[in-house]
């Protein structure tokens, strides 16, 4: 007799299903079948009684080679951009293999705990021997099975400023990086920015790579090369495959330039990943009072319909000591920035951890949950919580209890019991 199903998911809740449960089954990693399967033949059956089903995690902008480097050998004390710059350029000259698999790799534990099944990394290439750019490759093969991992080609000292980067780019794309960046508004002028943006989408053409832009990270409202990269996804053809991460000045562009930006942002078809844990600390330290609030226009693309992804950028690095490696704490953070605490809101921010990191990344089908939707045929990858729905999720930013990733479960997390206690003289204390 043939089992149908490999596993069956009984009384799984849905986002918007308004508490109503259903049945999920799933045959070679894939999603079989969505409805009641009470009486159906499986080879398992887990009972989740109402646990909230959600797409997994998207990390679509982190550094792991800098991670887990916060004070080794010093603190970013100042917490500004230039002091991380000047830390994190005398401590990759002591990079070895060695070094950066073990920070990268406790790293990437951590984000599969949270239920992150898809991250893009961005590795420094300024070192001549490649050597995190190496090892990140070599964990993207080790952790396939677990983890679908991209790989960025990051120019932190610039391309027109540090001619020998180019080269390194396009050597980190022979090795089998996924795509190139570059950091436009720290070259010496905006003709420079401008020339290594157009190296750089000139690469990525040759090459059929990603783009994956540092752009306008900066108070600055004369930091306009957002506006560049959304022309050049255009004539070159390019669109979705170009990112822009940051875009910290477009808060401070007048409003009539900003909605022209807008436009053309979304015609051109590139995503926005904004970064609002290290924005929020990094950002607006040379205001004066009142202080920007140090992220990009997150609602605004949103509404416009430009895709908005978050991301965690930094964790504990010369520029962010902070990070837990939770997306959830990403958007908890950008609810409150970007001024997005309505029911609906809450429920579009952890669709920019989810939906709008898979379509910054371009994984589509790979992805599944087209607008959000289970759909029979995607692939059976996804959390499972104990929560209400979207919005308690970024209210209590709990750890997923379950990940599973193509059907099996590879990550579990227990939820922590408080006890209280009564002592002999009738006080109640919490151990």
């Amino acid at each position: 007799m043939t089992i149908p199903f490999d596993l069956i998911l009984s009384q799984v809740r849905l986002p918007g299903s308004n508490g109503v449960t259903t049945d999920i089954g799933i045959t070679g990693g894939i999603i079989a079948a969505i409805g009641s399967l009470a009486g159906s033949a499986s080879k398992e059956i887990v009972h989740t009684q109402g646990k909230l089903l959600i797409p997994p995690f998207v990390e679509s902008h982190v550094h792991l080679d800098t991670t887990l480097t916060a004070g080794d050998p010093l603190w970013n004390e100042s917490g500004t951009l230039s002091e991380g710059i000047s830390i994190w350029t005398s401590r990759k000259k002591q990079l070895t293999r060695e070094d950066v698999l073990t920070r990268a790799e406790r790293t990437l534990k951590l984000f599969l705990g949270y239920g992150v099944l898809h991250l893009r990394a961005m590795v420094d290439i300024g070192d001549p021997q490649l050597t995190a750019l190496r090892a990140v490759l070599e964990l993207k093969e080790r952790y396939r099975e677990l983890m679908n991992i991209q790989v960025i080609a990051f120019p932190q000292d610039g391309i027109v400023a540090c001619p020998d980067n180019e080269a390194r780019m396009e050597e980190a794309l022979r090795l089998g990086a996924d795509g190139v960046s570059a950091v436009p508004h720290l070259e010496r002028t905006r003709e420079d920015g401008v020339l290594s943006l157009r190296k750089a989408f000139g690469m990525a053409e040759r090459y059929g790579a990603f783009v994956h832009v540092f752009c306008d990270e900066t108070d600055d409202e004369a930091s306009r090369f957002l506006e560049v990269c959304a022309s050049l996804a255009l004539s070159t053809g390019l669109g979705a495959k170009v990112t822009c991460a940051h875009a910290n000045a477009a808060a401070y562009y007048n409003e009539p330039y900003f909605q022209k930006l807008l436009g053309l942002v979304h015609q051109s078809g590139i995503s926005i990943v904004a970064c609002p844990l290290i924005n929020s600390v990094m950002q607006g330290r040379y205001d004066t009072n009142p202080k920007g609030r140090g992220i990009t226009r997150i609602q605004d693309f949103h509404r416009a319909g430009v895709n908005v992804a978050l991301a965690h950028d930094d964790i504990r690095t010369p520029f962010y000591p902070l990070g837990t490696g939770n997306p959830l704490d990403a958007a908890h953070m950008a609810a409150h920035l970007a001024h997005m605490s309505g029911r609906q809101d809450l429920h579009d921010l952890v669709g920019m951890i989810t939906t709008g990191g898979a379509k910054a990344m371009n994984i589509g089908k790979t992805y599944g949950f087209d607008n959000g939707l289970l759909r029979i045929g995607d692939p059976a990858s996804f959390l499972l919580f104990d929560a209400a729905d979207t919005g308690e999720l970024i209210r209590t930013r709990q750890a997923p209890r379950c990940v599973y990733r193509k059907g099996l479960q590879v990550a579990e997390t227990k939820p922590a019991v408080t006890s209280l206690l009564s002592t002999a003289e009738g006080r109640i204390t919490i151990p």
